[in-house]
């Protein structure tokens, strides 16, 4: 234990890089559990879809939409998802998958349906790059349950 000091001051670059991956898989640990929205593989995500009927809620442009999508996905846009909370109804234990291009804005769309009451909500892991690489099927136009805001 008297070398531990001397062994740090000569690998410091070592023991500076294991605390920081220490941390941050701590915090991604913690911040899952804390925040109740789960981030799901593509394969989970097709399981929540087909077996619980989860709802889909994509959170892209109109444009990112209608060049491929989920089928019978919700598109309601990320900065109007807030004042159109409504159109993803009344059952607030309902599974709903979030998508986006890559997962970052699902990540804060779930956060906003979690401080709206969801208590079942999944970021799509990796986004709909994720799903398009691997080869699942995507929809193109405004076909689906497509609602303007």
């Amino acid at each position: 234990m008297s070398r531990l000091p001397e062994f740090i001051a000569n690998h410091w670059i070592l023991v500076t890089t294991f605390v920081v991956l220490l941390v941050l898989l701590i915090r991604s640990f913690l911040s899952e559990r804390i925040s109740g929205v789960k981030t799901v593989p593509v394969s989970d995500a097709v399981q929540l879809v087909n077996r619980e009927n989860a709802l889909v809620l994509d959170v892209r442009t109109e444009q990112e939409y209608e060049q491929g999508h989920i089928l019978d996905s919700l598109n309601i846009p990320l900065g109007l998802l807030d004042q159109n909370i409504k159109q993803l109804g009344e059952d607030r234990d309902r599974p709903i998958l979030v998508v986006c291009r890559s997962g970052q804005r699902s990540a804060r769309a779930a956060q906003l349906l979690k401080r709206h009451g969801f208590t079942r909500i999944y970021n799509l892991a990796g986004g709909m790059l994720a799903w398009e690489k691997e080869n699942l099927p995507l929809h193109k136009g405004k076909k689906g349950k497509r609602k303007r805001a």
